[in-house]
């Protein structure tokens, strides 16, 4: 059992000046791992005051400085793969084999890519008579959520780090063990006091004393539409900036002329990857109507190779969920697409066979779901796909659209350019045409209610700075 019993302020493991622990638990087994302070607005308090006076020195070191300390952090973290892969995927649920790549390899390499922006990045450049500088914005705030929870933290406190600002960190207490990680790697390769700061706790104490926080320049968050609101809500307060990468719906068009044979099982990978804990998920499948029985078959056949079982067992594709919370409110929609009249293809409310210890949900399929239906429009962060027939194309732009959300979509058709043009007209912040690999440099991020700003690459890193100029 890992125990952290202090955070991380100013350079130095400190007891919070609270007396409560917040225990971790093993998705897979229901077993406390580990336990972590149940740190207080107090705590908060004093990890900005310490990123505060840190910002003017930090900020003014030189950028081949920076880079070598995010490029030692991206080696520290490297190192330690195995280790943070098999915390992660205890407290996430993802398996193993997947959580090395992605919870820990897409982490490292973003410290490595803002170890090279940091040089690469172009600074100053003239306009007219005007010298354009970008300056770091000053001490961020970064609150970040449970499902991908060390690349979620390295998508802020890396590029903030190497623009110059200051970092309040407060990560998810459902899967917090990893930041820990962080931290120690941070502080080894000798990042100076008060650069980055770990504050553990609850959103409603901790996050919310960040993000009101009149000394915090920026807050980055990551998390719930309803906690989003929320976050930009005390930061108005202070007119600070804000990014938030919020939730998602996100539809996944099968065109008439696609190929179903590569179509249906790449687009239950984007549905279920992870278990279903992604906000970028492509959770509603828009088919033609004309092919909804031979969709139905192979999406059913799909779903049921996904195999539920202990994360840390090679053989498993398909993980728990991150938490009992989680496991219960996805079972609640499945509950409520049954109720709502919805076709269950394959799945169900049960648990999985053999597996009634541990979080785990059936791999499940709904078809015949209308565009009214609560499993289509909620984010059910879970295994869940929604199947949606149309039967025109305009139609079926119009399924896509119908969110409050606009993160991330899909179009597959025998024809790229035609495909192309459907996706132009999806209002998201990114549409991966007939399964397009994933791109760790393109900018990711939302329209409407799924967030404001982009994460990743060039973008991202521009997040965290301001703009200045000097006539002359």
């Amino acid at each position: 059992m890992e125990v952290r019993d202090k955070l991380y302020i100013d350079g130095a493991w400190v007891p919070s000046t609270g007396k409560g622990a917040i225990e971790v638990f093993d998705s897979n087994t229901e077993e406390v791992i580990g336990s972590i302070p149940e740190g207080t607005a107090e705590d908060a308090d004093k990890a900005v005051a310490a990123a505060a006076r840190a910002f003017e020195d930090w900020s003014a070191v030189s950028h081949e400085e920076r880079s070598k300390l995010l490029a030692r952090a991206a080696e520290g973290l490297g190192a330690r793969t195995d280790e943070i892969a098999e915390t992660v995927s205890k407290e996430v649920g993802m398996p193993l084999s997947l959580a090395k790549i992605i919870q820990v390899g897409l982490p490292t390499g973003v410290f490595a890519e803002m170890a090279g922006k940091v040089n690469d990045f172009e600074w100053e450049r003239e306009v007219g008579n005007s010298l354009i500088v970008r300056e770091p914005i000053g001490v961020v705030g970064a609150i970040t959520p449970w499902n991908y929870p060390l690349y979620q933290i390295a998508l802020k406190v890396a590029p903030a780090l190497a623009a110059g600002c200051t970092v309040v960190l407060k990560p998810s207490e459902v899967a917090p063990l990893n930041a820990f990680a962080l931290a120690d790697v941070l502080h080894d390769v000798g990042f100076p006091p008060g650069v980055f700061n770990l504050v553990t706790g609850f959103g409603n104490v901790v996050g919310e004393a960040i993000a009101g926080h009149p000394k915090v320049d920026m807050v980055s968050f990551t998390g719930s539409t309803r906690a989003g609101k929320r976050v930009m809500a005390l930061a108005a307060e202070s007119v600070k900036k804000v990014a938030l990468e919020l939730g998602g719906k996100s539809a996944n068009i099968i065109l008439e002329d696609a190929d179903l044979d590569a179509a249906i099982p790449a687009g239950m990978f984007a549905c279920y990857l992870n278990s279903g804990q992604t906000c970028s998920a492509l959770t509603r499948m828009v088919v033609p109507r004309s092919r909804l029985a031979e969709v139905e078959e192979k999406a059913k056949a799909a779903a049921e190779s996904f195999v539920p079982g202990n994360s840390l067992e090679a053989t498993t594709n398909l993980g728990p969920l991150a938490s009992a919370i989680q496991r219960d409110r996805v079972r609640g929609y499945i509950e409520k697409g049954i109720s709502e009249g919805a076709k269950l293809v394959t799945g169900g409310v049960e648990a999985p066979e053999g597996l009634e210890k541990g979080y785990f949900v059936r791999p499940t399929v709904f078809s015949e779901v209308t565009r009214d239906m609560t499993i289509a429009q909620e984010e059910i962060f879970g295994p869940v796909l929604s199947i949606l027939p149309y039967d025109t194309e305009e139609e079926a732009i119009a399924i896509a659209n119908d969110s409050i959300y606009g993160l991330a979509g899909g179009v597959w058709s025998a024809d790229k350019s035609h495909a192309e043009q459907v996706a132009r007209r999806i209002r998201t912040g990114q549409v991966d045409i007939n399964g397009g690999a994933f791109n760790p440099a393109a900018p990711f991020g939302g329209y409407k209610q799924s967030g404001i700003g982009r994460e990743r690459g060039e973008f991202g890193f521009e997040e965290f700075l301001e703009t200045k100029s000097l006539q002359r």
